[in-house]
């Protein structure tokens, strides 16, 4: 049995080889439709995973109040699209006065700029760093963890402490590779003593989060002072199942601060990370549609391709065809040799079209940042998709063989 199937594939391969160039043009044509599919699938779950990842750090039992929702509204018409006002110190203030859910804890962040320059003796870096004012709960609200050293403390805080943590990317940029622990760095002239290092979190979307240095809050506000800072308020409660009660009593206290009546709209946005994964999730199953759609209808040429070449071949191979029947040859070894041949290039195209799927998705998470994994689903989807065409598009040139009279195909000329 083993011996007639590899005898199979050795005449498929025989009969390929003189019928190189159709071949190799059948074999492009499904390596394209596999290609999209396993390219494009690899691409978005990349995306999935990286912009997953940096969502659920934050925790699922976390949530931010910020000056708008996840989702943007739509202009509708000649409606203009709401315009909510920034969320302001005296809002995060009077918030953290009011807000007084059992078992949680409050933290409250802003940016002070993306392009700051920071100093360590003769060294400094170039105008990309990002500085973030923050009060000693930031880090584990956002799922943060300090790699070297430590957090800051509530008197770090209340005590408006010229101290920092910084980002991983300074140990080689700044300090090379020294211990930076206790070292003073200088931020728009303003010194501070580095109390701890980061974990390294990698870059998303060309936004490098390795490159940031955090400062106690009120000495961020004395740094930075441009009107109109709008201000992040984080939610971490102990438990999840109070994460519903205290999401409410927030958008209760948020709003008695906005002064809202009981008929007026939000003019604020709650986040949840799990909500934010959810979009996401959606946004790219819309994604991985489009993949099989577009995917389906080039390996559908490719099918037609596939069956058009097998019944020019059937059409060439005429003669040979009864001689092998005139020998002995059963109608089954015939039609089993022309399914064997478009089996074997359905999967040269599947094989194609993987690699250059997978080579596809990892060039766009290498230049994006993303984090890359094997699409194991997609490709073997793709080896599943190509036999199914092969035998479909086979079925009737196989057919077709293996019903010539053997006189009349010794007669072919």
């Amino acid at each position: 049995m083993f011996s007639l199937f590899r005898e199979n594939v050795r005449i498929a391969l025989d009969s390929i080889k003189s019928q190189l160039l159709r071949t190799i043009l059948t074999i492009v044509i499904i390596g394209i439709g596999i290609w999209a599919l396993v390219g494009i699938l690899s691409s978005v779950k990349a995306l999935e995973n990286t912009i997953s990842t940096n969502f659920a750090s934050m925790g699922s039992n976390t949530f931010n109040i910020q000056r708008y929702e996840f989702s943007t509204q739509r202009q509708q018409g000649s409606e203009k699209q709401k315009v909510n006002p920034i969320i302001s110190y005296d809002n995060i203030r009077e918030f953290e006065e009011r807000f007084e859910f059992p078992f949680s804890q409050t933290s409250i962040s802003f940016v002070g700029t993306t392009t700051a320059e920071v100093k360590f003796e003769n060294e400094k870096t170039d105008p990309e760093v990002q500085v973030y004012g923050v009060n000693e709960h930031y880090l584990d609200n956002t799922g943060t963890e300090v790699d070297k050293g430590r957090n800051f403390t509530f008197f770090d805080i209340q005590n408006n402490n010229k101290v920092c943590i910084i980002g991983a990317d300074f140990l080689k940029s700044l300090f090379k590779d020294d211990n930076p622990l206790n070292k003073t760095i200088s931020v728009r002239g303003v010194k501070f003593k580095v109390i701890g290092v980061l974990e390294s979190k990698g870059s998303t979307f060309g936004n490098n989060q390795d490159l940031k240095v955090l400062i106690p809050i009120q000495v961020a506000r004395g740094i930075y002072t441009q009107p109109n800072i709008n201000y992040t308020i984080s939610v971490k409660v102990d438990d999840k199942e109070m994460m519903q009660g205290a999401q409410d009593e927030a958008i209760i206290t948020f709003r008695n601060i906005r002064r809202l009546s009981p008929v007026e709209e939000n003019n604020f946005g709650i986040e949840r990370s799990d909500d934010l994964i959810n979009r996401i999730g959606e946004i790219t199953g819309v994604l991985e549609m489009a993949a099989w759609i577009i995917s389906i209808i080039t390996i559908l040429g490719s099918s037609i391709a596939l069956m058009n070449i097998m019944l020019v071949s059937v059409t060439e191979r005429t003669r040979e065809i009864g001689v092998r029947k005139a020998l002995g040859a059963k109608r089954s070894t015939i039609s089993t040799q022309f399914f064997m041949e478009t089996i074997v290039i359905g999967q040269f195209g599947s094989i194609l079209g993987i690699v250059l799927g997978v080579l596809t998705g990892f060039g766009i998470s290498q230049i994006f940042d993303f984090d890359f994994s094997l699409p194991w689903t997609a490709m073997i989807w793709a080896t599943i998709i190509t036999f199914i065409v092969a035998v479909i598009a086979g079925s009737y040139p196989a057919s077709k063989a293996a019903k010539l009279d053997p006189i009349e195909s010794l007669r072919y000329e």
